[in-house]
């Protein structure tokens, strides 16, 4: 994710293309969610996974052929489709095993893989675009991802029947059943997922707008994930111990505040400091959207549930680059990073009321 603004650019498009490709990922995210649901009924959780990584290989490879940013978004958009069948399985697999005393605990752990990833990766990503450019530093992503493939395939079967042939409602169905859910957490949650993406590809276009290297742009962000990994586990605790708002609410006012920072990091040290602070409030909120979502989904209906769950939030996450990207050609850049300072602060007032609402601690 990083490093698709700088590639996009290198091929020839501007700044707001440039942010707009950023998002391209999690567009294909969204689009294969609810087929996502499908895919793991029919194949199980284990074997999606493997499944997904392998393709996921195949696109990466295909990126790192691109020769335009037509072809590098197709291929982000195949990523990004094997991304949701992915995580849907794992989710719906954790939300159903694990014991809603350790849950917050458990998800958190698994935020911080994420976090080691989000860690690992940028630092790799730098060592190899300063070492050999930009366009193999997909290699370092192929490698990774074929890792986890060969893990999964050596991993013990999954004893536990995965899937049974209950009677199904279509999405629409669902969504309605459950809207309340939906459009009060929900909606929180989505938010926690925009900030995030902004964060994502609004460091790096920052970096591009302030002029500074690539790779120490990488670097940084590398440097900044290792806070957020330090910290992963802090917030199950806090979750587990003291209630979900004591992590989502600390998450969002820490991001907005952030944003509204950003906009005086003009030279390499603001700019690190800033991606810490965000990284300090991101690691608040490590495992919440899945915390979230499994408390909220009904045990009769979790998987079909946790679909709709993941398109709300991936799709807050698909929009914010096009947003981004449309402020940003409307507004300049600055004016686009304050806007998202605001609605992460507004957000934080709208979970808390959300929370309340439906008696969640």
């Amino acid at each position: 994710m990083p490093i698709l603004p700088a590639a996009a650019e290198k091929m020839g498009a501007n700044l707001a293309v440039a942010g707009l490709l950023g998002g391209i990922v999690l567009l294909g995210t969204v689009l294969f969610d609810l087929p996502a649901g499908r895919l793991v009924a029919l194949i199980g959780e284990r074997k999606s996974m493997i499944v997904s990584a392998l393709i996921a290989c195949i696109a990466l490879i295909g990126a790192q052929l691109s020769t335009n940013i037509y072809e590098l978004g197709a291929c982000m958009v195949v990523l990004g489709a094997m991304n949701a069948a992915f995580g849907l399985a794992r989710h719906s697999y954790l939300a159903e095993h694990v014991p809603f005393e350790q849950r917050a605990r458990t998800l958190s752990l698994m935020g911080g893989m994420f976090r080691g990833g989000a860690l690992i990766g940028p630092l790799l990503g730098s060592a190899v675009i300063y070492a050999f450019g930009i366009q193999w530093v997909y290699s370092v992503a192929v490698g990774l991802t074929l890792i986890s493939a060969i893990i999964l395939f050596f991993a013990p079967k999954d004893p536990v029947m995965e899937v049974t042939e209950a009677v199904r409602l279509t999405p629409v169905k669902l969504a309605f059943k459950y809207r309340e859910r939906l459009l009060s957490v929900g909606l929180a949650a989505m938010m926690v997922s925009v900030m995030r993406t902004a964060r994502a590809v609004g460091l790096p276009l920052w970096g591009i707008y302030t002029h500074m290297h690539p790779g120490t742009v990488e670097l940084f962000i590398g440097i900044a994930g290792a806070l957020d990994f330090a910290l992963f586990y802090t917030s199950g605790q806090i979750m587990d111990k003291y209630g979900r708002r004591w992590a989502l609410i600390p998450m969002l006012v820490g991001m907005g505040v952030a944003n509204f920072a950003l906009l005086w990091a003009h030279n390499a040290t603001a700019f690190l400091i800033v991606a810490l602070i965000m990284s300090l409030a991101n690691a608040t909120g490590s495992g919440l959207v899945l915390t979230l979502g499994a408390d909220m989904a009904p045990p009769e209906e979790r998987s079909d549930f946790l679909a709709l769950w993941r398109l709300l939030t991936d799709g807050g996450s698909a929009i914010t680059p096009m947003l981004l990207s449309a402020l940003t050609a409307a507004i300049a850049l600055p004016g686009a990073i304050g806007v998202f300072g605001t609605l992460s602060l507004a957000a934080a007032a709208w979970g808390y009321r959300s929370l309340n609402e439906l008696g969640i601690r």
